[in-house]
């Protein structure tokens, strides 16, 4: 363990700007619904009113957890049921990102060589995100018992957070010494945490098979009980399993070669197939198991909306400041229009987040090492980004209607909703082509679109719940577009946003066909 101050300072360096970023963000999301729920649900018979239309709901179950009361609090647990989801992800990618990309980019092998015990680079992996979560589960009890509510629930309701980042950073420790990239410890993490999430909706909507919701970190979360007699011992379930994970990683780190893996790797064929010589094909190759992974994520939530937009139009017919939230969030017309807007919305920032993926996978195949082989080859600059970047249009044009479509199938009454989710493609074009020219102008700072893309989040979910200034709402490009269903499409938006995401692209390649490559 020898080193693992310093390399916890590195670790603590290298995200002073990303961590506190997804901290605050991520707590003005509870804030923002506890504000939305006051003005929506201003008296008790309001909110009892909501309770027994949903508490019995299986779809909104699945989605969001049980709800365990009326009061103000319940309420709040309840909408926040998606938020430990969230902070799992982060947790298991941020300790992936601090150790098995590290070796994969061989940084790992260079602090080693240095007076630095072999286990000390994961300890500051897992110390760094855990005490992120720990801070971020902090902050949002103090933001919301701020509000007014009781403090025991919040600061509860910011433990579970907590607890479910914890466990999951020691998931993502041992993923990181199972495979040999860093992108199949990813793979394994989230299916980790997909299942917790299957295992978490099943026990919440069965309740023959309630035990289901235990073996869940993500329940562990719902049965602390936020504001409905608190079950504080259900902080002990997470430590230990953290703890466990944890010294299992440990275990396992020390049965490998630095930069190998337990899992064996899958040979390659001895020469490639024909269907690789172009730098499109070879983007293909290296983006399609991402598109697959998003598509079917997607996919499943478009299920799971449509069905819930079934049940929706009850909810708000009785409510008239619930219905106007959703309309600002994502259209007018209907009130069942206005939730599938809203809805389609919440999809084009999903849809973002893999076109900045795609999009930065040019800045990961620069940092790796792999792009100047394929440069050295008749193959242009140019030509390189270009087959990435066709991925982060074309592919999220795809993912957007296979949303759209299974979304309309679960809702049905013969709704189509592929035109309302390609409506927010010129959006996430946008994010695309903003992307693009941080990699250009900018490539040390290229994960900043992520960034980017949390602020126009931020704007879309919290924003709009608060009725924060059109001028600052504004901002987000995905405040231009039409609202479908229920909206009036127009054509100016569109070929504004449009053209930001060419003029944005194409300087981005224009920047990189003339800056040194690769840049550390």
């Amino acid at each position: 363990m020898t080193g693992t101050g310093s390399l916890l300072r590195l670790v603590l360096r290298r995200d002073r700007l990303l961590m506190p970023l997804w901290i605050v963000c991520l707590a003005l999301a509870p804030v923002g619904y506890l504000s939305s729920i006051k003005a929506a649900y201003p008296d008790a018979a309001a909110r009892q009113h909501f309770y027994d239309l949903n508490a019995s709901s299986a779809t909104f179950v699945v989605r969001n957890g049980p709800l365990y009361g009326s009061s103000l609090g319940n309420l709040l647990a309840w909408q926040c049921g998606f938020v430990p989801v969230v902070v799992g992800l982060i947790a298991l990618l941020t300790v992936v990102r601090h150790t098995r990309t590290e070796e994969e980019a061989g940084r790992r092998e260079l602090t080693g060589a240095t007076v630095v015990g072999r286990h000390a680079g994961l300890a500051a992996a897992v110390l760094a995100t855990c005490g992120a979560c720990l801070m971020y589960g902090l902050v949002v009890g103090l933001g919301v018992a701020a509000q007014g509510v009781p403090a025991a629930g919040a600061f509860a309701l910011g433990g579970g957070f907590a607890l479910t980042g914890w466990v999951f950073a020691g998931v993502g420790a041992v993923a990181a010494q199972l495979t040999w990239g860093a992108s199949g410890a990813r793979g394994v993490g989230i299916g980790a945490l997909v299942l917790a999430f299957l295992l978490r909706a099943a026990g919440d909507s069965s309740g023959s098979a309630g035990w289901l919701a235990w073996l869940s970190p993500i329940g562990w979360a719902h049965r602390m009980r936020p504001f409905a007699g608190e079950q504080w011992w259900v902080l002990a379930l997470g430590v230990v399993a953290t703890g466990l994970l944890v010294a299992l990683a440990v275990a396992l780190s020390a049965r490998r070669d630095l930069g190998a893996a337990l899992l064996p790797a899958r040979l390659g064929r001895a020469t490639a197939k024909a269907s690789l010589r172009s730098p499109l094909a070879l983007a293909w190759r290296l983006q399609r198991g991402t598109l697959v992974v998003w598509t079917v994520c997607l996919a499943l939530v478009g299920l799971l909306m449509g069905g819930v937009a079934r049940n929706v139009a009850e909810m708000m017919r009785d409510n008239q400041a619930v219905g106007e939230i959703f309309s600002r969030m994502g259209g007018g017309g209907a009130v069942t229009d206005a939730y599938l807007a809203g809805t389609m919305t919440l999809f084009g920032l999903a849809a973002a987040g893999y076109a900045v993926q795609a999009t930065l996978k040019l800045r990961a195949e620069e940092a790796g090492g792999r792009a100047e082989p394929v440069l050295a080859t008749a193959v242009g600059r140019v030509g390189w980004a270009a087959g990435h970047l066709a991925f982060a249009v074309l592919g999220s044009a795809f993912l957007l209607a296979v949303t759209g479509l299974a979304t309309g199938a679960a809702y049905g009454s013969g709704a189509s909703l592929v035109p309302a989710a390609l409506a927010q493609l010129p959006a996430v074009w946008v994010l695309a082509g903003l992307a693009a020219a941080l990699i250009g102008f900018f490539p040390r700072f290229a994960a900043a679109a992520w960034g980017l893309l949390g602020g126009f989040l931020l704007l879309s979910l919290v924003g709009t719940a608060l009725r924060w200034n059109d001028v600052v709402l504004g901002i987000s490009p995905f405040q231009h577009l039409a609202r479908l269903p229920g909206g009036t499409f127009t054509v100016a938006p569109v070929l504004w946003l449009a053209l930001i995401a060419v003029v944005a692209g194409a300087g981005g390649l224009a920047a990189l066909r003339r800056r040194d490559l690769p840049v550390g």
